[in-house]
């Protein structure tokens, strides 16, 4: 009788053990999810920040939450500051639904990453698709003789095809880090496989009675490729960025020259 009850002791104290943090990563939620207004230190002007509320659930099951930002109408641009406004923003009141706040703004779409993303996506499959990888495969499984394959990549439209599919595949994972209001290397490799696996959920009755052969290499190279896809859109959105400088910026690199 003592065994049961000390067992379930302990499995009421586990729970308990569970069930707090959890509690109390979900209140850290809550609490700081919603933007709010602050002075930006380096223009002395409002601006809505918006804490990263799971960072810090996240890290609450350590020592103590450690908060940071999210996002801040301010970037992409100054994405890189110092965050000198964090302690004003932890002590401000979030915007009510009734306010009018420009954190609703849509971050950009970077189009040079997107671009560099989608030409590499496209050369890999030049590469794939070569008579130096699965150019003989490749027509074996489609019934081509060598001379018809030859003549097939000397057309322009499936080259023209496989392009327009690599660039709207890199916007749609541009679009996905927007939507996720998250950027980084392996947020982006996490936008293009969900997008990745979305499509081919969507395309598998359209693959039925294909050869084995040729979904294999199609599916090998579209997943090789969705993932620099999202590491290139991912790794150097926000940092490879043509912009002209702006007036105060260049006076005070002048000045430091």
């Amino acid at each position: 009788m003592l065994l049961i009850f000390g067992f379930l002791i302990f499995l009421l104290l586990a729970c308990l053990s569970l069930l707090m943090p959890a509690f109390w990563a979900r209140q850290i939620q809550q609490d700081y999810a919603d933007p709010r207004p602050v002075n930006c230190p380096e223009t002395n002007q409002q601006v809505a920040v918006t804490i990263d509320a799971a960072h810090a659930a996240a890290t609450m099951l350590r020592e103590r939450p450690e908060f940071r930002l999210s996002d801040c109408t301010r970037w992409p641009e100054r994405a890189r500051c110092a965050q000198a406004c964090l302690p004003q923003a932890l002590r401000k009141e979030p915007y009510t639904k009734y306010e009018i706040h420009p954190s609703g703004t849509p971050r950009p779409i970077y189009h040079l990453p997107v671009l560099l993303a989608a030409f590499a996506a496209w050369y890999i499959g030049l590469l794939w698709h070569s008579h130096f990888f699965f150019r003989g495969r490749w027509g074996e499984a489609l019934g081509l003789t060598p001379a018809q394959v030859k003549e097939l990549v000397m057309w322009y439209s499936p080259h023209l095809l496989s392009i327009a599919a690599c660039l709207l595949f890199a916007y749609g994972v541009a679009w996905l880090q927007i939507w996720f209001r998250r950027r980084g290397f392996w947020h982006g490799i996490l936008s293009s496989t969900l997008l990745w696996l979305a499509l081919l959920l969507v395309s598998l009755p359209s693959m039925t009675g294909l050869p084995r052969d040729l979904l294999v290499i199609e599916t090998s190279y579209t997943l090789i490729a969705a993932i620099i896809v999202g590491a290139i859109i991912g790794g150097l959105s926000g940092k490879l960025v043509l912009a002209p400088i702006a007036a105060a910026d260049w006076r005070h690199s002048a000045d430091v020259v």
